[in-house]
């Protein structure tokens, strides 16, 4: 039987919101958790986007479902969902409409002391310093 594919889709917030909202901040942590949700039902992410408000219509969502390449998307939660896109119920009409899921993790948010939050901030300060996030 083959595998179910899916894009996880993680929301691409300013490093400014950290303090207020820092798991929509952390896209690592965002597609991190959305890995686990597919390794646990034996589905393979295929690929992660990162998005801001991104229409659902947009050609990126579509193009490897247009190409037979994925069966559905995943985020970590319909709030991550809506900041990726312009409308989560309009691309959730479109999935619908196109034949393919679109599903959320629906865990918890991790809590995120000060440590977890530094570490956030290390890594999307300094991405071209070198760093690879360790």
């Amino acid at each position: 039987m083959a595998q179910l594919r899916v894009v996880a889709i993680a929301s691409l917030t300013p490093l400014e919101e950290l303090d207020r909202e820092p798991f929509l901040v952390d896209s690592r942590g965002q597609h991190a958790m959305c890995a686990r949700w597919a390794a646990d039902r034996g589905y393979v992410v295929t690929r992660e986007l990162l998005l801001h408000g991104l229409r659902p219509d947009h050609r990126a969502l579509w193009s490897d479902v247009d190409a037979g390449e994925v069966d559905g998307f995943v985020a970590p939660s319909e709030r991550v969902l809506g900041r990726a896109l312009s409308s989560a119920r309009e691309f959730a009409e479109e999935c619908a409409r196109r034949g393919v899921s679109l599903q959320t993790v629906g865990e918890g948010e991790p809590a995120y002391d000060a440590e977890m939050k530094a570490r956030v901030h290390r890594r999307l300060s300094m991405p071209t310093a070198g760093y690879n996030g360790c």
